[in-house]
């Protein structure tokens, strides 16, 4: 376990890339929010998607995670499963922050009524359902979702080479849009919209953080033999 946190101190030497320029990311789409809502006439509410920004900006730092921070980790005699334990504890320590953030920021635009402007960026009534829980879950959820996702492709990378990756990326594309086809042939849309709406916020979190371990047991796989 102390080998696992040298790890996590190892990814966050550079705390640039877990902290700061998240932050930045977020500051900078608040603010560019709040400009857009201030030029919008009318009093009714205004909600928009840039508390999202920074969640994007993790599948970046998951590939940075396994094809910078990997290569110089195995010079310092760190085994595999040490590294691969440490790095993903530092992505969920991450998420767990942004998820944070986003909470604080849905309560101080509760508080002063969208900054002035009647404008919303974290609070999302959707996202709300059940309070700070489940905007906190959904937040977190995305920001590792998308960092494990940038790993496992940078793994699969190191392991199997650029062709592999692209067959993988394009078969995944294919079942993706043939789902969207057969769904939409079928007429099931409503159907589809009336299971999301149970699940509710809470439910769609648990089920996204489902595909996160996953995934994170097929980036394992891959990562025993990836080549530094």
């Amino acid at each position: 376990m102390r080998r696992t946190l040298y790890v996590i101190r190892l990814q966050l030497i550079n705390r640039q890339t877990f902290i700061w320029v998240p932050l930045i990311i977020l500051i900078g789409a608040v603010a560019l929010s709040i400009i857009v809502y201030a030029l919008i006439p009318g009093g009714e509410p205004k909600y928009g998607g840039g508390g999202q920004a920074p969640l994007w900006y993790f599948f970046a730092i998951g590939i940075s995670a396994m094809t910078l921070t990997f290569p110089f980790s195995q010079a310092m005699s760190i085994t595999r499963r040490e590294f691969f334990a440490g790095t993903m504890l530092t992505a969920v320590l991450g998420s767990a922050l942004l998820g944070v953030v986003g909470v604080i920021g849905g309560l101080i635009e509760i508080a002063t009524n969208g900054y002035g402007v009647n404008g919303y960026v974290f609070y999302l009534p959707p996202l709300w359902q059940v309070g700070g829980l489940s905007a906190f879950l959904t937040y977190f959820m995305l920001s590792l979702l998308l960092f494990v996702l940038g790993f496992t492709g940078a793994t699969v990378y190191k392991r199997w080479g650029p062709l592999v990756l692209t067959i993988a990326s394009v078969t995944l594309g294919l079942l993706l849009v043939g789902l969207v086809f057969l769904v939409t042939r079928l007429e099931l849309w409503g159907q589809v919209g009336s299971i999301l709406g149970d699940l509710g916020a809470v439910g769609m979190a648990l089920c996204g953080l489902v595909v996160v371990v996953l995934l994170t047991g097929v980036s394992f796989l891959a990562f025993r033999r990836a080549i530094p």
